[in-house]
């Protein structure tokens, strides 16, 4: 049967089109503050104290409130210590961070379900201080001469960095988004020969980064273990040139009887840049099970898996066991509307990390100049298909005529978006899925064949060059 309502509960699309209090006003000043960054924070500037101003100004009378004015008043004299840059990354942060609970509780004021209680802050870890202290330097150098200031002399510094803290699991995560940023920069350089910069992804990487210096800041708690079956929704590909990362969107049913939880589970591995398409998923699935599971369209039984306070399985393929078929559009129908959603962790509290499982359904679809467009009770919202992975069978084309969809609600240049994981198409009259993730664990799909032939032979042809090296 049918859910009278849609989206997995009461799907409002007509609240997703509505203006959220608070969110121009807080990201006008986040971006002034961006704008001082590419000019950089050590000299006077116009553009510098107008932006350092209305930072400073959007958290007054918050408890960052005097330690911000300080910083500020600091940086505009060019006098600010690296205690004061944090301050300003923990300021930026606070207001992109009011920003995503904003638009959050719109999301669930618009689909109906509930989310689960914020747990307790995160035990400090014993994170080497020098390394983070170094970390900080550079990135506080970094922001003094500012993106326009930027070189390959300046950029490199990030390097020794890098390589003392990557061998250490507690500062990965600092390292790794060091690396990333440092990899941007780098091909970037000159900075004073710019034609476009990418303001706003390169603040948000910076603060990221500073606030990930503080010792504990990158601490993640497990709030406990999930015993109970796992009902897969879709995958989301997230690709780099380096690197790759699917993560599967689920429902959990404990095995005690209580609330199913929206969760996620994730792998990521490097990779070299020519294994693109069908071919990632031969460095993804010897790390995960739970992708084979998703490709033949079954449930996994999962006993004593560590659950973070965010909802993600920190997945141990010896922790689970493929279950028994579970149709991702019948857990969508029928479970996603109960289940409840996972409190978000402070450093992930960003718009560009908004990404709520939906169920749409009972749609019309219309493409104009702008794009793909799913209109429900007379509201339209936006499709973005451009996030559909290369390395499954779901195209643009079959989600313009499918007739429901499974999808991740995002936020996306100031709208709402529907990101499609999965759709239903008619085939002869008979309901026919589509999954993103439907080559996850193997195809015999003559297109993905052909793809992962590709990308076997790539990497033949890599790992004889390497061996080569070695030889030599």
């Amino acid at each position: 049967m049918v859910p009278a309502d849609q989206g997995g509960g009461v799907m409002r699309t007509d609240l997703l089109a509505e203006t959220v209090d608070g969110v121009d006003e807080a990201m006008a000043a986040v971006d002034a503050f961006d704008r001082a960054l590419v000019v950089g924070l050590l000299r006077p500037h116009a553009v510098l104290t107008t932006g350092l101003t209305e930072l400073a100004d959007a958290v007054t009378g918050t408890p960052l409130s005097a330690r911000v004015a300080e910083a500020a008043e600091k940086a505009a004299a060019g006098a600010a210590s690296e205690d004061h840059f944090v301050a300003l990354a923990a300021a930026r942060t606070a207001l992109v961070g009011s920003v995503h609970d904003a638009l959050t509780a719109r999301v669930e004021e618009a689909t109906g379900r509930a989310r689960a209680e914020e747990s307790g802050a995160a035990p400090a870890g014993r994170q080497a201080g020098n390394l983070l202290a170094a970390a900080r330097s550079w990135l506080s150098d970094l922001a003094r001469g500012g993106w326009q200031g930027i070189d390959h002399e300046v950029v490199s510094g990030a390097a020794p960095v890098v390589s003392a803290m990557l061998p250490d699991p507690e500062l990965r995560r600092a390292a790794t988004v060091l690396d990333g940023f440092a990899a941007e920069l780098a091909a970037s350089c000159p900075g004073s020969t710019l034609e476009r910069v990418p303001v706003r992804r390169w603040a948000d990487l910076w603060s990221r980064a500073m606030i990930l210096t503080v010792p504990g800041a990158a601490d993640v708690p497990v709030t406990g273990t999930a015993t109970g079956r796992l009902l897969p929704l879709g995958v989301d590909v997230q690709e780099h040139a380096t690197a790759v990362q699917a993560q599967v969107h689920a429902v959990f049913e404990p095995a005690d009887g209580a609330a199913p939880r929206l969760v996620r589970a994730s792998v990521s591995v490097p990779k070299p840049d020519t294994v693109v398409g069908a071919g990632l998923w031969q460095l993804l699935r010897p790390h995960m099970s739970l992708l084979a599971a998703v490709s033949e369209g079954r449930s996994m039984d999962l006993t004593d898996m560590p659950l973070t306070a965010g909802g993600d399985l920190v997945w141990s393929d010896e922790l689970a066991r493929t279950g028994k078929p579970a149709d991702a559009f019948a857990t969508a129908r029928v479970a996603m509307s109960t289940a409840t959603a996972a409190a978000t962790a402070p450093l992930d509290r960003h718009p560009a990390r908004i990404a709520a499982p939906v169920f749409l359904e009972g749609y019309d679809t219309q493409q104009g100049d702008e794009g793909l467009t799913f209109t429900l009770a007379g509201h339209g919202v936006a499709v973005d298909t451009d996030r559909i992975p290369t390395a499954g069978p779901l195209t643009p084309e079959a989600v313009a005529a499918s007739v429901a969809c499974i999808g991740l609600l995002r936020w996306d240049a100031g709208a709402f978006t529907v990101q499609p994981l999965a759709v239903e198409t008619l085939v002869r009259k008979k309901p026919a899925a589509i999954h993103a993730g439907a080559w996850a664990g193997g195809t015999s799909d003559k297109a993905g064949v052909k793809a992962e032939k590709a990308a076997t032979d790539a990497g033949a042809v890599l790992r004889e060059r390497a061996g080569r090296l070695l030889r030599k």
